[in-house]
């Protein structure tokens, strides 16, 4: 018998509506990790069926470690500005920028393979999923230039 407390639970962790939690702890039979692989590889697919549409709105998000020596600017790309303007949607640009900062990738493609430096058990186009899964919008890094002194 899967528990509210189990739902909130995996709602907690990873954002994703309360339906779908339920659906994925009922599948994975009352299993809270095996639930979090199901609702990953869902949004991989989510996210593979949203990656032909056009991504006509973003934000431009930038960051300046403070050491003052190393800064970013990112372009990323949305569907509408609804998600543009969302909490989820800023975050992520946040921590695409940190990961920038830190790992210095030299274009889109060597940033998505990268390990998420926050957890190395997830890529950055992981990350980048998870959210296309959540907001339910195709979101693409546009560009970005890391500077260094």
């Amino acid at each position: 018998m899967i528990t509210i407390d189990q739902i909130k639970k995996l709602r907690e962790e990873t954002n994703i509506s309360i339906s779908e939690c339920k659906k994925a702890l009922e599948e994975a039979r009352g299993n809270f990790e095996k639930a979090k692989e199901i609702l990953i590889k869902q949004g991989k697919k989510i996210a593979e069926k949203k990656v032909k549409r056009e991504v006509g709105c973003g934000i431009i998000d930038c960051y300046v470690h403070p050491n003052k020596k190393v800064g970013v600017m990112l372009e990323l790309r949305s569907e509408t500005d609804f998600v543009a303007k969302s909490n989820n949607f800023c975050n992520l640009a946040h921590e695409i920028c940190l990961q920038i900062a830190a790992m210095n990738p030299e274009e889109n493609s060597s940033l998505m393979s990268q390990p998420w430096i926050k957890d190395e058990s997830k890529t950055i186009q992981d990350l980048i999923n998870e959210q296309i899964a959540k907001l339910g919008e195709n979101i693409t890094v546009k560009r970005f230039i890391r500077f260094e002194l």
